[in-house]
């Protein structure tokens, strides 16, 4: 069989991400996928998750395609997007429907109708539904049910959770990308899908959290039993921690993310008050001492901020110190010394940071860099889709019902038509 490439991307406001995997068969004939390249530009046109202009986006897409296509010798021809931000909305709803059959028996048909109605009802008109994600079913009287196929009942019940974008988002994005000439093979809630890859199944079975801080934004995604149980975006990132710096030291953003990468602690206890950095040094204009723990004080008391509103979300589902997996921390904003400490403090759950994706690849520092995680879930979570996409049309030949418990997956587009 033919390798194959698989390419996402991560469209962030710090900076865009790109990873190519190669699609092979293993030892024992199953498909797997390796990481063979991956590459940021910094982003431009790019502002809280949001295209504020479509050519400086463009330009920054097709430097990140072109960067990867030289490292990996093959042209990238379709991605799939991740899309996060504020413009995204996660709603819990619920479907009904009567069994469709004469003998009472639920088949695939009626499980694929009670989550689009589901959708139907909470899904506002200037917004895209990306992933209807079925977490239980009642049928007739009987609730709690996971697959009711099969099963005999009159009545179906579905609780869904419907994951949203305002339409206009979505337009947006996807320009960006086919602008480029590239395809775009489906769109991806991204904290759902670096969730998915950074926290392990039993993690997921037991109740866990990832907590994803990104340059301007923090996307907070809890599951328990396997399940998607909430998901947030909280509108602080790392950003604000460099914003901060800057207005406490009266420097320069360029300064104070300096500060922030190189000196800074989210403990600042940890850090000696007697040692001193000139900001000279690090690209001021004139010479001027400070001190490292001054920096960290900063830098701690918009930390804690941050997981107050995560403790905020995890109240709101009564979950407040009760995630016996604890909180998984990534993106580029988790690198911060100290951050764990702190998420330990506030949340009162075990934290640890992300240890990477766990594939194939020679390029291990990438696989393990928190940064990465959105994209290199991206990537997996497209992996796993092309999977179920064949094993559908297997199952579909077969009479088998595989297909179908798989409808909660991203919902393929054609976007062509979103070019004027």
């Amino acid at each position: 069989m033919k390798d194959r490439y698989l390419a996402a991307i991560d469209l962030g406001s710090s900076a865009i991400r790109l990873a190519v995997g190669q699609i092979s068969s293993g030892p024992d004939k199953r498909e797997i996928i390796a990481l063979i390249g991956a590459e940021e530009v910094p982003s431009a046109g790019i502002s809280k998750g949001s295209i504020r202009s479509l050519d400086d986006a463009t330009s920054a897409v097709s430097s990140v395609l072109d960067r990867v296509e030289r490292a990996v010798g093959a042209p990238v021809s379709d991605v799939y997007v991740g899309i996060g931000g504020l413009h995204c909305q996660i709603r819990p709803s619920k479907g009904v429907i009567g069994v469709s059959r004469p003998d009472g028996e639920i088949h695939e048909e009626d499980y694929r109708r009670v989550l689009e109605n589901a959708s139907t009802v909470s899904n506002p008109a200037n917004f895209e539904v990306l992933h209807r994600l079925p977490q239980r079913f009642t049928v007739d009287d009987q609730p709690g049910v996971k697959d009711p196929v099969g099963m005999q009942g009159v009545r179906l019940e579905a609780e869904v959770c419907v994951i949203q974008a305002m339409a206009s988002h979505v337009r947006n994005l996807t320009q960006a990308v086919l602008r480029t000439n590239v395809d775009v093979t489906g769109l991806v809630f991204a904290p759902l899908a670096s969730a998915e890859s950074v926290l392990t199944l039993r993690q997921r079975e037991l109740g866990a959290a990832l907590v994803n801080i990104g340059a301007s934004t923090t996307s907070v995604a809890v599951f328990e039993d396997g399940e998607l149980l909430h998901a947030a975006v909280i509108p602080i990132g790392s950003d604000h921690i460099t914003s901060d710096i800057a207005i406490g030291l009266r420097t320069s953003l360029e300064v104070a993310e300096q500060c922030k990468r190189h000196f800074a602690s989210a403990t600042p206890e940890a850090v000696s008050q007697y040692d001193m950095i000139d900001l000279r040094e690090l690209g001021a204009p004139e010479s001027e001492h400070v001190s490292p723990r001054f920096i960290s004080e900063i830098s701690s008391a918009r930390v804690e901020e941050i997981f107050e509103k995560v403790e905020e979300e995890l109240r709101k589902i009564n979950r407040s110190g009760l995630l016996p997996a604890g909180v998984v921390l990534a993106g580029g904003g988790a690198k911060l010394n100290g951050i764990v400490e702190i998420a330990k403090r506030v949340l009162r759950l075990p934290a640890s940071m992300s240890p990477g994706i766990q594939v194939q690849t020679p390029l291990l520092e990438i696989a393990r860099d928190p940064a990465y995680a959105t994209v290199l879930g991206l990537m997996v979570w497209g992996f796993e889709d092309e999977r179920n996409a064949t094993s559908a049309r297997t199952s579909n030949m077969s009479g088998s019902s595989g297909f179908f418990k798989k409808v909660g997956s991203p919902i393929k587009k054609i976007f062509k038509s979103f070019i004027p």
